[in-house]
């Protein structure tokens, strides 16, 4: 069946409609599968070549079995056609193929509003600075591509532009009012599907050779800390994560049914300060030790871990307090005393015949642990490329390879106490931070992830000690930059260390903090001061709503007012012309806009023989008025209207 004509697709219009699409796909291919970005990329190019070389659309015989073959990769790689990552595949898929089946106006504007919902997509993703910036020009862009279809060809690239960035600057105040007043809530408008926090860096809740050595590869930020008063020192600074104390010869991990812990006593002042915890979908709050000061919907667990009631799925901003010097736990429950003694029969024989040696030299707990710290401090090195472990891992990295990172030093020291029949566990965290002064942050990255070691002593309680400050002190005092040689696999914003570069990612970082503090954290009680300093104290969501609605209505009466100000002025003549064919139409006289006034005066003198003096009349006042020079014209004009 043949498109009417009206219906009709310009063919000027479609490279808007390609570009349109590609700039809305274009940067899932940082997300999506590299087949899937491969091929989206065909077909687009498949569908511009058509168009190019004004060649025949492909029949539904081709794009059924495309459409058929995309899903069922889809269905393959993603185990399900529905969730966030397929959802947005589909999308992807779908759009592209629809560039080949354009035949009408009415499946251009499929793509834009394909185009429209894309948009939304790319938040699950990212919400940084670029990507609102990007999906910004974007919108500017689709919406230019609609008014393209509906104005033309004789609409001018510059002037669709033109409209559609006037369309988004008109938009833009209702856009603030929604973002200000609308009434806000703790969690997401809608749910999200399973897998949309896939993805997410950050220590999980095991560790294994090289899981750490991993993560500290990434430049990611993990957190942001502002203390309220002066900063601590480095070297005292402990992010606290998951303890783990089970382990099976390879992997640690964590002892599930946590009690609250029995005793923590403080024995130095709380120190205030706010944290910024990007998500990474675990419950910790990777606090400072030993957390004394914990937020709502919050508690400590028995190992001092400070845990969110919520996994944490996006980012979050919490207050909380710390005592750097503190005794936890100084009588334990004979159970877990047990558990942090228990190792894997029959693996790696070396270390624990090396920790009875010493313990049956009769040392006392002290004097093992300062063995096994000046064992590590010998002739270890530092490093994240470390040689893979056998069976028996421990052994071979103590005695053989001696190369490990911060996850290898704190495994072999917990395996040579519990030996040496000293209670002792794994912690995860991070370790230290970056301050900016620009913003005065303390930033920690995925790079400062780290793990050391508890060991309970009598009368003491559990006692940090970590061992890789025996290896290398400079991990501990001034970063993991300065701790590893230059070629080691770190990323480069951590490894390049020229001033001009850190003054540049300082500006950089402390502007992305803004906008995550101020626009993406505008949560319900910054929403809260802000409208108490406007007066509006103590507003709830129906007064919100009526504020937003009075906002709108005053925004929509505004911009009416500013449209009919900036109409042009009617001429005076041919407004008292249009009033004359008004009187005309009610005398049943049809008038029609192409009829000059003399022939229209000749047809009622014909029609109308009652009304022709009067007609012919107006007809001249209005011809003398229109194209005469003199002042009385107009008057005449309207006398000649009064008599008809």
């Amino acid at each position: 069946m043949s498109t009417p004509a009206s219906e009709a697709l310009d063919r000027h219009a479609t490279p808007w409609l390609f570009a349109t699409a590609l700039a809305t796909t274009a940067p899932h291919m940082l997300h999506q599968p590299l087949w899937l970005s491969a091929l989206a990329g065909l077909l687009l190019f498949w569908a511009t070549w058509l168009w190019w070389r004004d060649q025949r659309l492909p029949g539904r015989w081709i794009l059924l079995p495309l459409v058929g073959a995309g899903c069922a990769g889809i269905l393959i790689e993603f185990h399900t056609l529905f969730g966030r990552d397929a959802g947005v595949a589909m999308l992807v898929i779908f759009m592209t193929m629809k560039l080949l089946e354009l035949k009408s106006r009415r499946d251009a504007v499929v793509v834009v509003t394909l185009a429209y919902f894309l948009l939304l997509t790319h938040y699950f993703y990212s919400q940084s600075i670029l990507t609102g910036l990007w999906l910004l020009a974007c919108l500017w862009l689709v919406t230019g591509t609609l008014i393209r279809l509906h104005g033309g060809p004789t609409s001018t690239p510059r002037n669709s532009l033109r409209y559609a960035a006037l369309l988004c600057l008109q938009a833009a105040p209702f856009m603030l009012a929604l973002y200000l007043l609308f009434p806000r809530i703790s969690g997401p408008l809608w749910g999200l599907p399973s897998d949309a926090h896939a993805g997410m860096t950050g220590l999980s809740e095991t560790m294994s050779p090289g899981s750490i050595s991993r993560l500290a590869q990434s430049a990611d930020i993990a957190f942001r800390i502002r203390f309220d008063g002066p900063l601590p020192p480095k070297q005292m600074l402990y992010w606290r994560g998951p303890v783990m104390d089970t382990f099976d010869g390879t992997t640690w991990r964590r002892h599930e049914g946590r009690l609250p812990p029995e005793h923590v006593e403080n024995l130095s002042p709380p120190i205030s300060y706010e944290t910024t915890l990007e998500a990474h979908n675990q419950h910790w709050l990777l606090a400072l030790e030993a957390p004394n000061g914990l937020p709502p919907e919050s508690a400590l667990n028995g190992t001092l871990t400070a845990t969110a009631r919520r996994a944490i799925t996006e980012r979050q901003r919490f207050r909380l307090s710390a005592t750097l010097e503190y005794r936890f736990n100084s009588a334990e429950d004979p159970l877990v005393i047990r558990r942090n003694l228990a190792l894997p029969d029959a693996l790696n024989p070396k270390t624990r015949s090396l920790a009875r040696q010493w313990q049956a030299s009769g040392s006392a707990q002290k004097a093992i642990i300062d063995k096994a710290l000046t064992l590590f401090a010998s002739d270890f090195t530092y490093t994240l490329q470390p040689p893979l472990l056998g069976q028996n891992g421990i052994d071979e990295f103590l005695f053989q390879s001696r190369r490990g990172f911060c996850e290898h030093y704190a495994a072999a020291f917990v395996v040579l106490m519990r030996a040496a029949g000293i209670p002792a566990r794994v912690v995860g965290g991070y370790q230290g931070g970056e301050y900016n002064p620009l913003d005065g942050y303390l930033v920690v990255r995925q790079s400062d992830a780290h793990a050391w070691a508890e060991v309970w002593l009598d009368g003491q309680g559990w006692v940090r000690v970590d061992p890789t400050a025996a290896v290398s002190p400079s991990r501990i005092e001034t970063g993991i930059a300065d701790a590893l040689p230059f070629g080691e696999p770190l990323p480069a914003l951590v490894q390049w260390r020229a001033e001009w570069i850190r003054g540049l990612r300082y500006r950089w970082e402390a502007i992305n903090n803004t906008w995550n503090q101020r626009v993406l954290g505008y949560d319900p009680q910054r929403q809260r001061e802000l409208l108490s300093r406007l007066g509006l104290a103590n507003t709830d969501w129906r007064s919100l709503a009526t504020m937003l609605g009075i906002v709108c209505a005053l925004l929509v009466a505004a911009m009416m007012a500013w449209t009919l100000y900036q109409r042009p002025a009617q001429d005076p003549v041919l407004r008292l012309w249009h009033k004359a064919l008004r009187q005309l139409s009610r005398r049943q006289v049809d008038c029609a806009p192409w009829e000059t006034p003399l022939a229209l005066a000749r047809r009622v003198r014909e029609q109308r023989p009652e009304l022709a003096d009067a007609v012919l009349n107006v007809a001249k006042a209005y011809l003398q008025a229109r194209y005469g020079r003199s002042d009385n014209n107009l008057k005449t004009l309207r006398e000649a209207i009064a008599q008809l």
